[in-house]
């Protein structure tokens, strides 16, 4: 859609309508991919309510590390629902169309929950390097009241970076072609299009992404480096080899997630890295929210049995 405004004595249109190109590829490919991304939604989210409710229901779980736990996989819920039901909508009806308004509203929800994930994995790092790597300190340093600074903290600044870029965002003008190169309204392809002069925003966003990716990803990375290095001074080897299977596994996670985010928004763009735009979003969009549940808490017999008496309980109340 667009409109058209008088601009310095002349006719300008003026777009107010953006299409989403998405995943292009014929029929088949539209089904197959829809198939897959709602099979994909449905595990994200029961995986992360299931995550959700049993921090808030089973006792054995108000701890810190549960705590934060809880926290992402609520953040996984809405960081899914932001993106993948608008792709499945356009997947099943074929219209890619998106408002102007709906786009910088979905980038901004966006933007205050992907840079919010940024803050509080390094929080969950810093945790679980306090309980392994000072354990005799760890319930002194560790307390409720730093649980919920950490936990806010990450929030806020999430809000604070989204909500400055998603001003910029708000104030360009479109009036060329609006068709963008993504299955959601990031900003990059999203300033591509703009007629506006983008310096500020660009510098702007060039800033904000690197204070919340590098600081926390270094703190993540120094983290498991001291985890690790502690790992490895276990005597008992069955315990050195669980430990630090769990560990490098949240390290691979949390690798994928910063370094597909670096390489988004931070690292100059070359026309390769601009073609596999896509393919790293859903590294960061898609894979990150569906393994989650699986590498931080599923796997761990806490809410393996936290899971059991859940189950059970409900089988008794509702006779089954």
């Amino acid at each position: 859609m667009i409109s058209w405004q008088v601009q310095n004595g002349a006719n300008q249109t003026m777009i107010t309508e953006f299409i989403l190109l998405g995943f292009e590829g014929g029929q088949n490919l539209q089904t197959v991919l829809l198939l897959l991304f709602l099979a994909i939604y449905i595990v994200t989210i029961s995986g992360n309510l299931i995550i959700v409710l049993l921090v808030v229901s089973d006792q054995h779980l108000h701890t810190p590390m549960y705590y934060f736990l809880g926290n992402l996989s609520c953040l996984e819920t809405f960081y899914s629902s932001t993106i993948l039901p608008r792709m499945l909508y356009s997947l099943f009806t074929g219209d890619r169309s998106i408002s102007f308004t709906a786009c910088v509203t979905q980038f901004y929800i966006f933007g205050i929950l992907v840079t919010t994930e940024c803050f509080l994995l390094a929080a969950m790092s810093f945790d679980r390097y306090l309980a392994i790597c000072k354990p005799l300190h760890y319930a002194i340093q560790m307390t409720d009241r730093l649980c919920l600074q950490l936990a806010a903290g990450s929030w806020v600044s999430g809000g604070l970076a989204a909500t400055i870029t998603t001003s910029l965002m708000s104030q360009l003008v479109f009036c060329g072609p609006n068709e963008i190169d993504h299955f959601f309204c990031d900003i990059g392809p999203v300033i591509d299009l703009s007629c506006s002069n983008t310096h500020t925003i660009d510098t702007s966003i060039l800033i904000l992404s690197s204070l919340c990716a590098f600081p926390p990803f270094l703190l993540t990375l120094a983290s498991y480096v001291c985890i690790i290095t502690s790992i490895l001074k276990i005597s008992s080897r069955s315990s050195r080899q669980k430990v630090f299977s769990t560990c490098s596994s949240h390290l691979i996670m949390v690798t994928v997630f910063y370094g597909t985010l670096i390489i988004v928004y931070i690292v100059p763009k070359t026309s390769i890295l601009r073609d596999l735009n896509k393919v790293f979003s859903l590294l960061y969009t898609i894979l990150t929210p569906l393994l989650n549940p699986i590498i931080y808490s599923l796997r761990n017999n806490d809410v393996k049995e936290a899971l059991k008496k859940g189950s059970m309980k409900f089988a008794i109340h509702t006779g089954i």
